[in-house]
């Protein structure tokens, strides 16, 4: 028991390093951009270079997972991606900067193709929605802690200097991690329905778990699997481009539009810290809606419904008549998407079979990247003509629909 949730802790703390090392560049945009001489569609073009290389990494580094396991794989993405954070302190061209945000991108989405992976070798349906909710907190955590860090580090010397420092840490993180998650541990789970206790012998299941879709190769077999599959990854494409948004664009907007100066834009903490609310919050409600009987699908399906139902304020971010209250709405909205975001992530470890699940996972997630790059490229070729305010619109009533298309797909679970 307690090294299971040990685990989740140097996961948590992994993932807090991945996005620390994501958003430095987002925090230190306005000055990058002064002193590389960046346009904002080429700011969005380095961003997608970013999200290119991450999509490409989500179809590649779940297969490696599958087949490295846990301990060897996420080793190897961490250590890819901090030295290619450290790399970018020493950009010196738009060419440079786009190159090792790429290479920053290749390491980073191993982190979530190895994470679940863990967690569904280790935990059972009940646990699983916590455990997902704690490490994913630790994005929501680097995030909110990244603005006033970041500036902090920028203000020592450089701004290079927030590029190494943070991937340096990285580096230092590989210590405990390969101390803790020895190399013969293992939970040794059988295939299918059982999961390890943490005694040294798997544990059946309950029979409110959904049955596990069919997966063989790179993916899996089966109208019914290509039905789940597709449904979760189209989820992703429509929903998570309000997360990047907030992540890449929120910061500038509140610059261009709303009047703030780049050291102001430290109070964006206040928004992350609502995403780690609703990393925690939404995890845990589905659990206890699946502790008091309700199925597992349908617990989860119940909590995204209503995040679902709030994400439509984030139209009244643009509307907002003062800076705080912009900041509310964007807040509300940031934790409705994480607690949809957890659920939606548990469902894939809900299922789909554990020796394929990384592999599936990162075929999913790709479509998250995908939304991104999308939301990019219209972000950066159209806010210079109509502003922000169109984007804010766009973004209110894509969790509705992607709402839709699961309960359609996942109807008979």
């Amino acid at each position: 028991m307690t090294l299971r949730w040990a685990l989740v802790g140097l996961l948590f703390l992994a993932s807090v390093l991945n996005y620390v090392d994501r958003q430095t560049l987002a925090i230190l945009a306005p000055t990058i951009q002064k002193d590389l001489g960046m346009t904002d569609p080429q700011y969005a073009m380095v961003n997608n270079f970013f999200l290119v290389a991450y999509t490409i990494s989500y179809l590649v580094s779940g297969r490696l997972t599958d087949k490295l396991g846990p301990r060897k794989a996420l080793a190897l993405y961490i250590s890819f991606w901090s030295v290619a954070n450290m790399l970018t302190g020493l950009s010196r061209s738009l060419a440079s900067l786009s190159a090792f945000r790429f290479l920053l991108g290749l390491g980073e989405a191993g982190n979530w193709t190895t994470a679940p992976k863990l967690v569904s070798e280790w935990f059972s349906a009940k646990e699983r929605g916590l455990a997902i909710g704690l490490y994913t907190l630790g994005a929501t955590i680097g995030a909110t802690i990244a603005p006033p860090l970041i500036l902090w580090l920028a203000s020592t010397g450089h701004w290079q200097n927030a590029f190494f420092a943070t991937g340096a840490a990285g580096l230092l993180w590989l210590i405990p991690w390969l101390l803790v998650y020895k190399s013969n541990l293992s939970p040794s789970p059988s295939p299918g329905r059982s999961y390890f206790t943490g005694k040294g012998e798997p544990e059946e299941e309950s029979s409110d778990s959904p049955r596990r879709v069919p997966a063989c190769g790179w993916g899996v077999r089966g109208e019914e699997a290509w039905q789940v599959v597709l449904a979760l990854l189209l989820a992703r494409l429509l929903t998570d481009p309000l997360w990047y948004f907030i992540q890449s664009w929120f910061a500038k907007y509140l610059v261009a539009e709303r009047g703030l100066t780049q050291q102001q834009v430290s109070i964006t903490w206040v928004v992350f810290l609502a995403a780690d609310f609703g990393a925690i919050g939404g995890g845990w409600l589905s659990g206890v809606l699946i502790k008091r009987g309700m199925p597992t699908v349908a617990g989860r399906l119940r909590v995204m419904l209503f995040c679902a139902c709030l994400t439509p304020l984030t139209a009244l971010i643009a509307l907002a008549p003062t800076v705080n209250g912009a900041l509310v709405f964007a807040m509300i909205v940031t934790l409705a998407h994480m607690a949809w975001m957890i659920n939606g992530s548990t469902l894939v470890t809900d299922l789909i079979p554990k020796d394929k699940l990384a592999t599936v996972f990162g075929l999913v997630a790709a479509g998250s990247t995908l939304g991104g790059l999308l939301m990019n490229s219209l972000v950066g070729n159209t806010v210079g003509a109509f502003g922000y305010r169109p984007t804010f619109f766009a973004l209110s009533g894509l969790h509705l629909c992607a709402f839709a298309l699961l309960s359609i797909a996942l109807k008979k679970k």
